[in-house]
């Protein structure tokens, strides 16, 4: 395969009409009015009003020892992006940011993208990827589906977006992710690890404004938790979601974090208040190894693995020292209990 594949005849008319089809995804004129459950008046766009898909799961299946098929979907879904603040985003699977994906180093990715946003069109750049974005990242146009086929041939943790034009309004409305790729020979750190949890930093701005994408400051910055097996807490780019539902450790516990800046504008100054990091693996690449530091630097679109030990009880705040936009919400917490158990207890944030 390697190349991306439409599935009906109009998709052979995608990339020609990508130009038509980004001056629609900004001025199909027809807007209408709609109140948040704040009573703001905002402009919603006109195809998507009354539009709240429910979330769709993403299918992923090993279907070799080195070969996974992906399948996700691109919908319109209402995200709480504050308590009573009410975005409707353009998601991957109806999440924002988007489920984490987690494969093995040198899988064959057998990649499928559904668009049921009835009026845009979506496609999909991930950043672990070889590939040839003209044709592999492709715009898939609504209610169709289409396909690509790379190698994960780079360990670590990347991010994962909409690269459809213009690609800043289909980040910032919410198409943003992270993909695990995990290193064939590990870490070196993996026999001390306990506990792993990924992060997400990402930003929010005015609905649907270009101009307040391209120019503007964030209304709101946040952190995000995304389930890396069944059960866990999982969670989308929500002020004080990581507050009211902290991570949970025990006293001695190794922490492991897999961190991803989606950005699409904004650096963070990733750090945890209280601990200085042990390891570091800029990217998430096992080569790219630092220790002892206390601020991990992550550009838009940046990741890494940091870990931690955990030495006494309490709450550790999770920040980017921007404290600006840790102000705006960029903050989540760790507990750190005796038996690694909620104990109740009023979290410190900061």
């Amino acid at each position: 395969m390697g190349r991306f594949t439409k599935v009906t005849a109009v998709m052979f008319t995608s990339v020609m009409m990508l130009g038509a089809c980004s001056k629609a995804d900004l001025s199909m004129e027809k807007k209408v009015k709609a109140k948040t459950t704040k009573n703001a008046v905002v402009d919603v766009f006109g195809p998507h009003k009354g539009l709240n898909q429910k979330p769709t799961p993403m299918k992923v299946v090993r279907v070799g020892e080195h070969e996974v098929n992906i399948e996700m979907t691109a919908q319109i879904t209402d995200i709480e992006i504050s308590k009573g603040d009410f975005y409707k985003a353009w998601t991957f699977n109806g999440e924002a940011p988007g489920p984490v994906i987690i494969v093995n180093q040198d899988d064959l990715i057998n990649f499928n993208l559904k668009n049921i946003d009835p009026a845009i069109p979506h496609s999909m750049d991930f950043h672990a990827a070889h590939a040839a974005p003209s044709v592999d990242f492709a715009n898939v146009m609504p209610n169709e589906e289409g396909t690509f086929t790379y190698p994960a041939n780079n360990p670590g943790v990347f991010m994962y977006h909409c690269g459809t034009k213009p690609v800043l309004s289909h980040i910032a409305n919410g198409m943003h992710g992270t993909i695990i790729v995990k290193p064939k020979d590990g870490y070196p750190t993996d026999s001390a690890v306990d506990r792993e949890y990924v992060i997400v930093q990402n930003e929010w701005y005015k609905y649907n404004n270009l101009e307040d994408f391209t120019n503007g400051v964030p209304k709101y910055a946040v952190f995000s938790t995304k389930a890396l097996r069944d059960g866990d807490l999982n969670t989308n780019g929500t002020v004080g979601s990581l507050v009211d539902k902290p991570l949970l450790a025990k006293v001695g516990d190794k922490i492991r974090l897999y961190v991803n800046n989606v950005g699409p504008n904004e650096v963070s100054s990733f750090h945890v208040v209280g601990t200085v990091f042990d390891d570091v693996y800029v990217d998430g690449n096992p080569f790219n190894h630092m220790k002892g530091l206390q601020t991990v630097m992550l550009p838009a679109s940046g990741g890494a693995v940091v870990e931690f030990t955990v030495t006494k009880e309490g709450s550790y705040p999770i920040v980017t020292h921007q404290f600006n936009h840790a102000q705006k919400g960029a903050v989540g917490i760790i507990k750190v209990t005796k038996d690694g158990l909620d104990d109740g207890n009023v979290v410190m944030s900061h």
